[in-house]
């Protein structure tokens, strides 16, 4: 008997159909083995081997999976073609104590697909596993290394994450941008004329005129004389046809985007919709980053574009994938192209007819449209100066791949129109270079400049995508995990703010992580890739991330930090206990006193976090470090211990007498406009230190329980070292 062994357990029927008898069909339900849920971070350099123990789910499956497999002649693991499912089939592989199982992948749960991977197992790919390993590691060695750090900085309750900061980061900065924006009002000028097929109008050319450095027409007064003007030439007058080819068929993001945009869809709610449909062998694998399809695919578009009457084009049409992208399956598309419906639910039919659109039409012949563009003169300069006004009009003659759109509700038209800046239609005539023509009427445009638009959850996606943060297949959990930790709000807009958590923890990593800056983020994806391909070795890449952490942790707790963490407690009674030593009192009640004991205790001479941070200290402070001093240990401890008092002193000092910066103040503001706090005495004339205390007490849920601005004395011992 063959078992077969995938995750989903909305498989299992449909796929033990197909198989038929002779072989069982179960599911894992996703992972049954990961790191330690709580109290244990599960790896430890210099190997940095994770310690996996079951799920409370995995436990019971992994019982009943080593069962089923005592039974079997063969075990193969169909988990799903991705990291992720090649990592789950290792670990089922490791937690039943498989021997020789076989691995297989289906990009499609159909008869054929099915049966041609049964037919062609392989081993498990090691690399791809190493890899999702990698992934799993990282973002918990960022989590739990970082997060404690920054709820001592700002507040319990908060957490770091490998690539859900830098999300929030995005977020963050926009709104910034939003608030700082100033509007700059400016113009420009359009005339009517005449014509046989209707009015068709012409716009300003201004650009050519502006001065260097300018991006807008700023003087009104021109503006309006040019808006008078009545008399033009013919310059130069063009007729060709241009041709529109359709989007290419949906990527995992792609997908997230479009469903958001025009099914109102959250990527949750895309992604769960888009499993369903692929376990019930609708759809073909939906965690991809290749815009292309499979050379039968695209026969099997062309097959059904002939019966249905669609011109198709002269040859199958490539996109050039995403720098970075994995290209490991096809773009999604319909397992059946004559199926016009699937999924049980609406909005399972609604985004299968989406992609079936998508794909479909990926392969059809371009639109067609004939293009007329004019360049007018006038007849008289103004100040000297030619004035010139630009037409273009366009008509579609030839719908191709439109008619799928035209024969639904023009969603697609209007999404290739936005897309790829499509003119309006303008009925623009025949014209002949040197005619004279004269207009009916001018009108003065006035406008604005528009602040940066907010995201949306579709346009996170797309900024997301473009910066190397994360992978497709993580966009959907990157959303919900932002918006559940209160870091980021959705509005009734459907847009994207980010709430005053989530700029305090973007303001307390900024500066001192590196994994918060988008440059490091889309370095690490590539490590991860090169790891995958071979190019890269699993545990120098986790060493290099966890040396880095350890020395920015290491600078961040001399600047902030007040009291040993309870890891550096245990080991420092450990040790006392162990020497038959007793703790000073220092050392229990400063983080400082307790690291220097302790790397007087363990080692021989200073450690380098040691170093880094007393000089640190010393470029602080402006002062010289004695290499006598840097050579000793236990000299070096004595000079951190009076140096953090120093830099203490100094930071109440300098914090007390200093006014509250603007982001402390927009912040506060903020609070005070959603009336989570009321006005502060002295409004808005606040020092540093009270501002803190402010943000503190938001930050504690305290609200309006505790509004007033404290006095600085008050709370100075929290407010040392910010800034």
């Amino acid at each position: 008997m063959r078992l077969v062994i995938v995750e989903s357990p909305g498989k299992v029927g449909k796929i033990r159909d197909y198989l038929g008898a002779g072989h069982d069909v179960v599911a894992s339900v996703g992972h049954v083995r990961d790191l330690p849920a709580k109290g244990d971070i599960g790896v430890e350099p210099p190997a940095f081997r994770p310690q996996y123990v079951e799920t409370e789910r995995g436990a019971e499956v992994v019982a009943r999976l080593r069962k089923a497999a005592a039974r079997a002649d063969e075990v193969f693991l169909a988990t799903d073609p991705d990291r992720e499912g090649e990592a789950i089939a290792w670990h089922l592989k490791e937690a039943l104590s498989l021997k020789q199982p076989k691995r297989v992948t289906f990009s499609e749960i159909t008869p054929a697909a099915v049966r041609e991977a049964m037919a062609n197992p392989r081993l498990i790919d090691v690399r791809l596993v190493a890899a999702q390993e990698a992934r799993r590691v990282l973002d918990r060695l960022v989590g739990w290394m970082v997060s404690p750090e920054l709820a001592r900085q700002g507040g319990s309750g908060l957490s770091a994450g490998r690539v859900q900061s830098p999300a929030v980061r995005l977020v963050v900065e926009r709104e910034r941008a939003i608030d700082a924006f100033k509007a700059i009002g400016h113009f420009g000028v359009e005339l009517t004329f005449a014509g046989d097929a209707g009015p068709w109008t012409a716009a300003w050319q201004f650009r050519p005129l502006l001065k260097a450095g300018q991006e807008y027409w700023l003087d009104r007064s021109f503006a309006e004389r040019v808006s008078r003007l009545r008399g033009f030439t013919v310059e130069a007058f063009s007729e060709k046809d241009e041709t529109r080819a359709p989007p290419a068929p949906f990527t995992t993001s792609t997908l997230q985007q479009v469903a958001s945009t025009q099914l109102k869809l959250r990527p949750k709610a895309t992604m769960e919709a888009a499993q369903r449909l692929y376990e019930q062998g609708s759809i073909s694998y939906h965690r991809t980053d290749n815009p292309n399809l499979s050379d039968e695919a695209v026969v099997a578009i062309w097959r059904q574009a002939r019966a249905d009457g669609y011109e198709v084009p002269s040859q199958p049409r490539r996109w050039k994938a995403k720098d970075g992208a994995q290209e490991a399956h096809e773009a999604i598309r319909p397992a059946h192209f004559k199926d016009l419906e699937a999924g049980e639910t609406e909005d399972e039919r609604r985004l299968y007819r989406l992609v079936w659109e998508r794909a479909m039409a990926s392969q059809l012949a371009d639109a067609r449209y004939n293009v007329r563009r004019a360049t007018l003169l006038a007849a008289e300069p103004l100040d000297q100066t030619a004035i010139r006004f630009e037409a273009t009009g366009r008509t579609r003659t030839f719908l191709g791949w439109m008619q799928l759109a035209e024969a639904e509700d023009g969603t697609a038209d209007a999404e290739a129109d936005s897309e790829d800046g499509g003119v309006a239609e303008n009925p623009v005539p025949l014209l002949e270079a040197g005619q004279i023509l004269s207009a009916e009427r001018g009108r003065l445009l006035e406008k604005k400049t528009k602040p940066p638009s907010r995201f949306t959850e579709a346009t996170l996606v797309k900024a997301l995508e473009a910066e190397g943060v994360g992978r497709p297949s993580t966009y959907a959990s990157i959303m919900e995990t932002i918006v559940r930790r209160e870091y980021v709000e959705v509005d009734r807009k459907r847009l994207l703010r980010p709430t005053l958590k989530g700029a305090t923890v973007v303001d307390a990593l900024c500066g001192r992580f590196k994994f918060i800056d988008l440059d490091f983020t889309r370095s690490m994806e590539d490590e991860l890739d090169g790891i995958a391909e071979g190019r890269s070795a699993y545990q120098p890449v986790i060493a290099r991330l966890h040396q880095q952490l350890v020395d920015e942790i290491g600078a961040a707790e001399g600047a902030i930090r007040r009291a040993p963490t309870e890891a550096m407690l245990a080991k420092a009674a450990s040790v006392a206990s162990e020497r038959g030593l007793a703790l000073p009192e220092a050392v229990i009640e400063g983080y400082a006193a307790c690291k220097a004991w302790l790397d007087e205790q363990v080692g021989d001479g200073p450690s380098s976090t040691q170093l880094n941070f007393a000089r640190t200290l010393a470029e602080r402070l402006g002062e010289m470090l004695d290499p006598a001093t840097v050579a000793d240990r236990s000299k070096l401890s004595t000079w951190i211990e009076a140096a953090v008092k120093r830099s203490d002193r100094q930071a109440k000092e300098r914090l007390a007498g200093e006014p509250a910066s603007e982001r402390q103040l927009a912040l506060i503001r903020t609070a005070i406009d959603r009336q989570q706090i009321e006005r502060p005495e002295g409004w808005p004339s606040l020092n540093k230190v009270q501002a803190w205390a402010l943000i503190e007490t938001l930050m504690s849920g305290g609200g309006r329980r505790r509004s007033r601005a404290q006095k600085p004395g008050q709370v100075a011992g929290r407010a040392k070292g910010r800034k």
